[in-house]
């Protein structure tokens, strides 16, 4: 037997009263009070809910395809998404975040290899699959992400799948790069005609709020052996004793040389992970198997490539939203390490960073 969304005239509260509701409980409970721009925000989610969901029942014209809620970091966009998901009553709905998907979509077209239009087939069967789809951290860096996202949003859209996306980017920003704009500007132009865009910013990043965050893993610096040291008891390695040292384990069938581990704890070293050309898949490989990483010798971004930086940037940002904890032995505190002007997304990565327990060393 299928599973049916639900009866929304029947049900005792409108989808869109429940979002709201479940969005101020979720506040309360946090002791946070919303801003402006941040109830701005739910409401039009709600109103977008209860319209989208009487569109896809009855004769309507057309409604909006989802929302693109976009701003800077800390501004709560993510809690915002995850308290309309929590609250949308549509049993068929998902929360993916960017580079997840990216790596599912490419698992699922080589399944399809060989057959005509492969990705078309596989967003028609994500479009069968899902109803409604968030999308966090919606940003595009390389040509074959562009070209990825770019047509599977319009067979979303042309499908009917409900889409809520967060971004730290207008979009007319998502894909900065020159090189390949151009290629991506048809998605642009179709987010901008189907979406309702919405610009968060309340002028804060709550997530600098001293005693507010709940750190998420450690960061140490300058380099040298009391960073080591630090690395090694943040880990519980014993490094001469049960943990396997300096090996090389393969990841999606290449080699990651590794510095010790020990069950669901690893310490990698930067010049490893990041100056290599490891991907996002191995990135989301390494979140799956390990629940505590750390990474030595990491050094002042600027002076890397931007490739380095890139995967850096990746790194965390799966690191983060995997949920596992993170150490980092640094060559200097952070302000040096990832310097404004460095890269077009180190505000994100900055935000993030501050969110790991500052530990100074004597050098």
């Amino acid at each position: 037997m299928t599973s049916r969304e639900p009866d929304w005239d029947s049900l005792a509260e409108p989808p869109g009263a429940r979002v709201r509701r479940h969005f101020a409980s979720a506040l309360e409970v946090r002791g946070y009070r919303a801003d402006d721009a941040q109830q701005a925000a739910i409401d039009t989610l709600a109103g977008w809910l209860d319209t989208w969901l009487a569109g896809r029942r009855g004769w309507l014209r057309r409604p909006v395809a989802g929302i693109y809620l976009w701003g800077g970091v800390g501004r709560g966009k993510s809690f915002v998404m995850d308290a309309f998901f929590a609250a949308a009553p549509v049993q068929a709905k998902r929360r993916v975040h960017f580079h997840a998907f990216l790596q599912e979509l490419q698992a699922r077209m080589n399944a399809h290899a060989g057959q005509a239009d492969p990705l078309a087939l596989v967003a028609r069967e994500v479009a069968r699959e899902t109803r409604l789809l968030c999308f966090d951290e919606f940003h595009v860096h390389d040509i074959g992400d562009a070209m990825l996202l770019g047509r599977l949003l319009k067979v979303l859209v042309e499908e009917g799948v409900g889409l809520v996306c967060t971004s730290n980017y207008p979009p007319e920003g998502l894909c900065p790069n020159p090189l390949y704009r151009e290629r991506f500007r048809p998605a642009i132009a179709l987010i901008e005609k189907r979406f309702r865009v919405i610009e968060l910013d309340g002028g804060e990043d709550y997530r600098q709020h001293a005693g507010e965050l709940e750190t998420w893993g450690g960061y140490a610096w300058p380099l040298g052996e009391g960073a080591e040291r630090w690395l090694a008891g943040e880990l519980e390695l014993e490094l001469d004793g049960a943990a396997i040292r300096a090996r090389v384990r393969e990841v999606n069938h290449h080699p990651l040389a590794i510095l010790a581990e020990e069950g669901e704890r690893i310490v990698l070293d930067f010049a490893e992970l990041c100056r290599k050309p490891h991907s996002s898949a191995d990135f989301l490989w390494l979140c799956r198997h390990y629940r505590r990483i750390a990474l030595s010798g990491v050094p002042c971004l600027d002076g890397e490539g931007i490739e380095v930086q890139q995967r850096f940037l990746n790194f965390v940002d799966i690191a983060y939203d995997s949920g596992v904890r993170l150490h980092l032995a640094c060559e200097a505190a952070l302000d040096a390490l990832c310097r404004a002007d460095s890269h077009v997304d180190f505000a994100r990565t900055r935000s993030r960073l501050r969110q790991l327990r500052p530990v100074p060393l004597t050098a």
